[in-house]
């Protein structure tokens, strides 16, 4: 595909709580290597996406807190590539304000892509060939996902209803169909339903859409938020005193909202949003659980370790996931299908079968005032 109007953008905030303590405000997951393969998620990220479009049009949104380590961690990113976040205001704001600045930029014909820092992505090629198709359909107007294929009844994922085929519109993209509507989060009865309509994919949060396109839709949709991105994107690029004073002014105050309630959700209310299905292999490193089904299995007994194997040692145990990273052993006896996570300052011990849950555990540690080792 031609880059030259293509840009990426890689929202990397949150803190991945469901992670914790692994993952911290101070060092979220995606500045870790959790799959022990030499880069950390947001270098992946970034070697994937510059195998589309060239590392100069790439850049990262990202809090300030964070900025230093992912300009240490991706020296190719450019100084004017970086776009730093006082504090979180969810993914509509990140990638609203990206796409305004790029706009102003190189105009506002450009298509952007925004991809979450975190995901893995095993087949790059077939990525590049979704993402290709994603950018002819943005070209012809629509904000577009990529979809992933629901290889599983998930309560985990939202989910992309799909309808009619836009191959006869869209030339470039013979894959791309019209979505009907985002679905939240369903139960597993309703999973399992829209598994056996193969109508459905899993939403991966991934949209590619011009510029213009983008900003139209936030100005439809979320008024505010436009105002204040608008304001923010023209003092950007004006000096480090215009910019501060606008991100002072505008950016503290914006709704924090995620782009699928923004902007997609409407938006495909008025068949504006279209779909690509992605069939690239994909998993989101949301918990424990979904980590340890990436990680290679240490044993017979299918024990999972993030770390130094010499420090686990197990009797009778099976099923596990253990992180040691405290620099010490890590004995288990008689223990099945649990999470042991070992950091210096911090234990986890939980069933597999709660990861999920692990978020609940950092409200209650944050509720005990508990927040330095959060």
């Amino acid at each position: 595909m031609s880059s030259d109007d293509f840009y990426a953008i890689i929202p990397a905030g949150g803190v991945g709580t469901r992670l914790w303590p692994l993952s911290r405000k101070g060092r979220p997951k995606f500045l870790y290597d959790l799959l022990g393969s030499g880069r950390t998620m947001i270098q992946s990220t970034f070697d994937r996406l510059a195998r589309v479009c060239g590392p100069e049009h790439v850049v990262v949104s990202t809090g300030e807190a964070h900025v230093d380590a992912v300009r240490e961690q991706l020296p190719e990113l450019g100084d004017d590539n970086i776009f730093p976040e006082p504090v979180a205001r969810d993914s509509t704001a990140a990638i609203a304000l990206a796409t305004a600045v790029l706009a102003h930029r190189h105009g506002p014909q450009i298509v952007v892509g925004s991809f979450a820092a975190d995901h893995v992505i095993r087949d790059r090629d077939a990525f590049a060939e979704c993402v290709r198709q994603a950018t002819a359909a943005a070209r012809s107007g629509y904000i577009t996902t990529i979809g992933i294929a629901a290889s599983r009844p998930s309560t985990a994922f939202g989910y992309i209803h799909q309808g009619h085929s836009l191959a006869q519109e869209i030339l470039d993209a013979p894959s791309a169909r019209i979505v009907q509507s985002f679905v939240e989060k369903p139960d597993s009865a309703t999973a399992q339903a829209y598994l056996q309509t193969g109508e459905y994919r899993w939403n991966a949060g991934m949209f590619v859409m011009r510029a213009d396109v983008l900003l139209d839709s936030l100005e439809r949709y979320q008024p505010d938020i436009f105002s204040a991105i608008t304001a923010i994107a023209e003092a950007w690029d004006q000096g480090a005193s215009k910019r501060s004073a606008a991100v002072k002014q505008y950016w503290y105050g914006l709704e924090k909202i995620a782009f699928d309630y923004a902007i997609a959700e409407p938006l495909s209310a008025a068949g504006g949003v279209a779909v690509v299905p992605g069939g690239f292999g994909w998993d989101d490193i949301g918990d424990f659980n979904s980590l340890a089904a990436l990680l290679p299995s240490s044993n017979r007994q299918n024990i999972k370790v993030l770390g130094n194997q010499d420090d686990v040692v197990f009797l009778d145990s099976a099923g596990d996931v253990v992180a040691a990273q405290a620099g010490r052993t890590v004995a288990l006896l008689g223990v099945d299908d649990m999470v042991v996570i070992d950091t210096p300052d911090a234990l986890l011990v939980a069933p597999r079968a709660r990861s999920q849950e692990v978020k609940k555990m950092v409200s209650k540690l944050s509720g005990l005032g508990r927040d330095e080792i959060l």
